[in-house]
């Protein structure tokens, strides 16, 4: 999916990063959004929020450091088996600007959404939905912002 989306993006001129923020984001959260829809429509409510929460953070505390921790595992194998020191695994390089800082922006919003539920005194709304998405959208421009240093991440 990534390779797809990297080729469509440099044939229509979308930089990866932008790609990723937005389309490939977008398509990996169908089926949460599908299943948060129907549990929504079912009176579960807050449900559906906890998954639209909860898999974001899934993402960021399993998503990144499993494959990372497969890796390092991976060489330590390969340094065993060819006689070098087993502590001796090339560091993982992460290209990107302002990943501390989206890091701690998704922990904001996080808190944001938390306000924004309990303001809407834990009812599933309109308005309650119009600001998730306002939220996201700005998510979504800061972390472009430090990706191309319109913002510098202070982290």
């Amino acid at each position: 999916m990534v390779w797809w989306a990297s080729l469509v993006g440099e044939a229509i001129n979308i930089p990866p990063e932008v790609m990723g923020l937005t389309i490939l984001a977008a398509g990996t959260s169908v089926p949460d959004l599908i299943t948060s829809v129907i549990v929504a429509r079912k009176g579960f409510g807050d449900m559906a929020v906890s998954s639209s929460v909860g898999s974001n953070l899934f993402d960021v505390t399993c998503g990144l450091p499993i494959p990372w921790l497969m890796y390092a595992l991976m060489q330590v194998v390969q340094n065993t088996m060819a006689g070098r020191p087993p502590g001796d695994i090339m560091p993982i390089e992460v290209k990107s600007e302002g990943m501390a800082c989206s890091i701690m922006l998704l922990f904001g919003m996080l808190m944001f959404v938390i306000v924004a539920i309990a303001v809407s005194k834990w009812k599933m709304n309109k308005g309650l939905g119009m600001t998730m998405f306002f939220l996201y959208f700005i998510f979504v421009m800061v972390s472009l912002f430090f990706e191309y240093d319109v913002l510098t991440c202070f982290i």
